[in-house]
């Protein structure tokens, strides 16, 4: 064979099963052989760069299942309020928060926060010293505004939305603060303090580039981030400095006509050398905490009742258009009526076994028994967020547990029970909305925590093929990625401690000892 221009040797090989093998030749982006250090020698060339692993457990290269880099940078802006346990706390930190052309601009403010009272700006007025302030929670589909900012963005009063969202107004309309799902939110949105185009740029290389310290070289990105983002994108690969592969999905919202699906399935074409648009997706609800996941029943609030989709016929004849059009979907489904609804759909239109793109739901943070088995049945991918579990709970005294009740609750994050079942399931974090760190998910993956604590976790292999050969699966590219062997991608990682064989809490700290994505080192020690 031709020389290969990275050669990786001194190393316990996985594929994610032990291969026996030590040692990877890489050309051109692509893994060319496997063999021991002897055959290295063999291999090398003159230009061929031989890294020594020291002994560590090379992996396919992680993948994030779910993520958000370039679009939760946005939400990711501001005071960071993750650590604020309490309203006091709260008021305290606003109090001395920094100002950005006036503004006060937080995010990941925990809904617990508030004790269980309504979420109200008149909580945080008086500490604003009349300064405008929008806090983003932390589920990134509501957000606290102050007087002064609704007032910046003219809103007054309730609107109508053409897809599940409100501005939450008190019984004589005047808005409390709380805005609810996206179109709420991007009221806001022109009147918020932005960033340059270097400003993004810079960050996006410095979140990427620490997303590859922790073992990743990929990521299903659940959004387009902004029409600009494939030339962003274009550009930092032109540079060197696009450290992970990007695989985007646009959104489809509802009201969308033909003219703006066809536009989706164009949109497909646009792809670089490591980012490429595959998919599309769509919401079937929104959050617990919110009130706007679709349940079968409603929560404690009396709410919960009511599809992100008004018409949800118009959501399955839309993912429908796009199945023919041979492009796979990945829909938000939270509660048990929305993970349902998806199911039934892709039912009715894709026989079982009949190949055509992948259709995949993400998040399922609360499903019955009866709808456990029908994701293999259907082909569908089940795609959840372990990390996710820590805003619960194990005696349900958190807002997610305390709105859907004890029974529902004891369903959490079925990770365990829908690999018995058969189902694929990918694995990721959703940052921002938790830390990107791939080692925590896999971690949180074995040992679950919160109202998810009392299931069973998935065996460290389990945690390892949903960050690789199942997350290859839910992008319909198990042929080319998820795997080390000939042919395929050279996307790798490689730990200091076997992420299969070691404890949860060893794995969740080990450095990691080197990254590359397409044959390029994205990150060594």
């Amino acid at each position: 064979m031709s020389a290969p221009d990275l050669v990786l040797v001194n190393a316990r090989v996985r594929d994610p099963e032990l291969t026996g093998h030590t040692a990877v030749a890489v050309r051109d982006g692509l893994i060319t052989a496997l063999g021991d250090d002897t055959d290295a020698r063999a291999w090398r060339g003159a230009g061929t760069e031989t890294v020594d692993l020291g002994g560590a457990t090379l992996t396919p290269g992680l993948t994030d299942a779910h993520s958000h880099p370039v679009w939760g940078l946005e939400m990711f802006t501001g005071t960071d309020l993750s650590s604020v346990r309490d309203l006091d706390e709260l008021r305290a930190v606003l109090a001395t928060a920094e100002r950005r052309d006036g503004w006060i601009v937080g995010f990941a403010l925990d809904h617990n926060v508030f004790g269980g009272r309504p979420i109200h700006r008149e909580l945080v007025e008086d500490v604003l010293g009349g300064a405008p302030a929008f806090l983003r929670l932390y589920d990134g589909h509501s957000a606290l505004a102050s007087e002064a900012a609704l007032k910046a963005a003219g809103i007054h009063g309730p609107r109508t939305f053409a897809q599940r969202s409100e501005i939450v107004c008190d019984g004589e309309g005047r808005p409390t603060g709380h805005l609810i799902e996206h179109a709420a939110m991007d009221l806001m949105t022109p009147v918020l303090p932005s960033k340059t185009y270097a400003e993004r740029r810079d960050r996006l290389v410095e979140l990427l580039s620490s997303m590859a310290a922790t073992g990743l070289t990929g990521a299903h990105v659940m959004d387009l981030g902004g029409h600009d983002v494939p030339g962003l994108l274009t550009a930092l690969e032109d540079d060197g400095d696009l450290p992970l592969r990007l695989r985007l999905a646009p959104w489809c919202m509802p009201g969308a006509d033909r003219e703006e699906l066809a536009e989706l399935v164009r949109l497909q074409e646009r792809s670089g050398r490591l980012w490429r648009v595959g998919g599309v997706k769509f919401f079937m609800d929104g959050t617990v905490e919110g009130g706007t996941a679709w349940l079968e029943h409603a929560d404690c609030h009396g709410q919960g009742t009511d599809a992100f989709w008004p018409d949800p016929a118009a959501y399955a004849a839309a993912v429908r258009h796009f199945h023919e059009a041979g492009v796979g979907t990945a829909t938000h489904a939270i509660g048990d009526a929305a993970v349902r609804h998806v199911l039934d759909t892709v039912e009715s239109f894709a026989a079982p076994g009949a190949g055509g793109p992948r259709h995949r739901i993400e998040h399922i943070e609360t499903v019955p028994d009866g709808q456990l088995g029908r994701f293999a049945a259907l082909g569908v991918v089940a795609s959840m967020q372990p990390p996710h579990t820590a805003y619960t709970r194990a005696d349900h005294t958190d807002e997610w547990s305390k709105r859907l009740g004890d029974e529902r609750a004891d369903r959490a994050w079925r990770c365990r029970d829908l690999r018995d079942a058969g189902a694929y399931l990918a694995l990721g974090s959703d940052w921002p909305i938790a830390h990107h760190d791939a080692r925590q998910v896999l971690a949180t993956a074995q040992a679950p925590r919160g109202a998810a604590s009392a299931h069973r976790g998935l065996t460290g292999l389990m945690a390892l093929e949903g960050l690789t050969t199942h997350a290859a699966v839910a992008a319909g590219e198990e042929r080319i990625a998820g795997r080390i062997a000939p042919g395929y991608r050279a996307d790798l990682t490689a730990f200091t401690v076997d992420p299969v064989t070691a404890p949860a809490d060893e794995t969740e700290q080990a450095p990691i000892r080197l990254t590359t994505a397409g044959g390029r080192i994205t990150y060594r020690t």
